[in-house]
């Protein structure tokens, strides 16, 4: 039996992530979002049948890759939820620095804009977006 030492030495031969996942009151309009602002490809919706009312729908970036599921149920709570344990964001990265730019442009003038661009402290050009529902998703040149 290998022991975990030994594991963290020699590792898996191939790890990635599969899908991050992000809750939304609105998934139609989430997906829009992905689609419209980000160029992402949505699958079919998910109906549970064994969760009433829990829908999800898995969407891809171009260039494949690592998946983001939306999902959606009716006890989301209607008001902000901020600060509370478990991931914050995501960031993407959308290419070069004009890339960020234009894409901040588009999502300004759509109201999707939270923070204009501007290199962070930790070294990133970066702009932050949010979803219609105000899940925020950093945007890098990387």
């Amino acid at each position: 039996m290998q022991s975990w030492g030994d594991w963290m030495t020699t590792g898996l031969p191939h790890m990635h992530m599969v899908h991050a996942a992000c809750w939304t009151r609105n998934l139609e309009e989430a997906m829009a979002f992905w689609c419209d602002f980000l160029g992402a490809t949505a699958g079919d919706i998910y109906h549970s049948s064994r969760r009433q009312g829990f829908r999800s729908c898995f969407i891809r970036l171009p260039g494949g890759g690592t998946q983001i599921e939306l999902m959606s149920g009716p006890w989301l709570p209607e008001d902000e939820i901020a600060d509370r344990p478990g991931w914050d964001h995501i960031a993407i990265s959308v290419g070069g620095v004009a890339d960020v730019d234009a894409l901040a442009a588009r999502c300004r003038e759509a109201g999707n804009l939270a923070a204009e661009p501007r290199v962070t402290g930790d070294g990133y050009y970066e702009a932050i977006v949010r979803m219609p529902d105000g899940t925020p998703i950093e945007i890098v040149a990387a």
